[in-house]
């Protein structure tokens, strides 16, 4: 397991852990779709690994107020 996911700093960051959830999940298909990571240093890390230390850098962040409900793909 990733140790930031193990405090609370990230989720205290988004306002819940779903919050959170939900902002990794965007952010890994970003990622997998193409994305360019937003920190410097991704040597050797996970996906996961740069979308938390993202979130812990306030590179990202979510409106969840502001943005229109999330459209899910149809499996």
């Amino acid at each position: 397991m990733i140790e930031a996911l193990k405090g609370t700093e990230a989720m205290n960051k988004m306002g819940g852990r779903f919050k959170l959830s939900a902002l990794i999940q965007k952010r890994l298909l970003e990622l997998m779709q193409g994305g360019r990571p937003l920190i410097e240093d991704t040597e050797g890390k996970t996906q996961m690994e740069i979308v938390i230390d993202e979130i812990l850098q306030d590179k990202i962040s979510m409106d969840f107020e502001a943005h229109d409900p999330i459209e899910l793909p149809k499996l």
